[in-house]
């Protein structure tokens, strides 16, 4: 079996190439990502291994799917770049589901810390010499009340870390864990409770077309004066367009994202030399109290590692003609899928 691996990077490279591959798997490494221009290369191949960027459009999949192509690996656990309905029944598509939701909840307390104590203007200071700490002053999170949105893996995690911390933790997700909420001493509520109470907000729940634009104008209208925004899930959790006005009005104080609705055109790549032309993303940039990240809460050797073993293994699993547990299709989230019959999605 040959599989394209599309958009990679080096550290992409050295975590697969410090694994063998599955027993007659060959992969090939190709830097750009898979879109219209770069379908031709799929050519010749029986699978693709693509990540968060990369295009799995009807149009795209059509086109793997004359070259004979039936299988795509996700190499990361969000799929919302993909048609999986034009997949549905040609092209099995495996993700992986859990690589390290410590690497991204750390991720954003990471952000939490640097955006209220102001450790990355800190060290621009001292490295010119300058020991003023003015303009530096920040607040306690202990006793202050935080909204996590989503409570998988990684939403839970951040709430243990959170609730470490001395904080109250409310919780919004549409399938509540309950018994870990008792366990756990935090509190589910509805959005706009959580908006109206919490001095931190952070997004660790799937993009769907119900989550969307999650926070909007109307759902930063609804929260504190001055709250801290965090986002290490996904970019169009976030009206940006609102997000700059919210920013603007001081109405939000802090804004910490990994993620950007329209980061395919930047992320991942140096545009030191050029700039960047998209304008809301540049007015994000220029204020002081908004910290970017260019997706890598991901990005540790731990989660590197999890994502090729589990990878290969899901390229394993489907030469072997068994079950796929990591197999994804449109039918899942509507809860008809047959895959707990029959191992795999059709």
């Amino acid at each position: 079996m040959r599989v394209a691996f599309f958009d990679t990077k080096n550290y992409d490279r050295q975590s697969f190439d410090a694994i063998p591959p599955p027993e007659g798997v060959e992969i090939k490494y190709f830097d750009p990502r898979l879109s219209r221009d770069t379908l031709a290369l799929a050519g010749g191949f029986d699978a693709v291994c693509a990540f968060v960027n990369d295009d799995l459009s009807r149009d795209i999949l059509d086109g793997l799917y004359s070259f004979g192509i039936r299988l795509v690996v996700m190499r990361c656990a969000g799929y919302n770049n993909v048609d999986l309905s034009a997949a549905y029944g040609r092209i099995h598509v495996l993700r992986v589901p859990a690589y390290s939701p410590y690497a991204v909840a750390e991720h954003a307390l990471a952000m939490i810390l640097t955006l209220n104590r102001k450790t990355h203007k800190a060290y621009i200071r001292t490295r010119e010499n300058n020991f003023s700490i003015d303009g530096l002053t920040g607040f306690d999170l202990h006793g202050k009340t935080a909204g996590v949105l989503g409570t998988g893996k990684i939403g839970l995690i951040m709430i243990g870390i959170l609730k470490g911390l001395g904080m109250k933790a409310l919780a919004y997700d549409p399938f509540p864990r309950t018994d870990l909420a008792a366990a756990m001493d935090f509190t589910y509520t509805g959005l706009d409770e959580l908006y109206g109470q919490a001095d931190i907000v952070t997004l660790h729940c799937p993009l769907t077309p119900e989550t969307l634009h999650i926070v909007d104008k109307a759902a930063i209208g609804k929260m504190k004066t001055g709250v801290m925004i965090i986002n290490t899930g996904r970019g169009g959790l976030i009206d940006a367009a609102a997000l700059v006005e919210g920013l603007k009005s001081k109405k939000i104080g802090y804004a910490g994202l990994d993620v950007y609705e329209e980061e395919g055109d930047y992320f991942f790549k140096d545009f030191s030399a050029v700039g960047v032309r998209d304008d809301v993303l540049a007015r994000l940039l220029s204020f002081p109290n908004v910290l970017v990240t260019s997706h890598q809460a991901f990005l540790t050797r731990e989660a590197l590692a999890n994502i090729a073993e589990t990878t290969y293994g899901n390229i394993r699993a489907f030469a072997a003609g068994g079950a796929l547990p990591n197999e994804i299709c449109y039918r899942c989230d509507r809860k008809n899928c047959v895959k707990e019959l029959t191992g795999r999605c059709f």
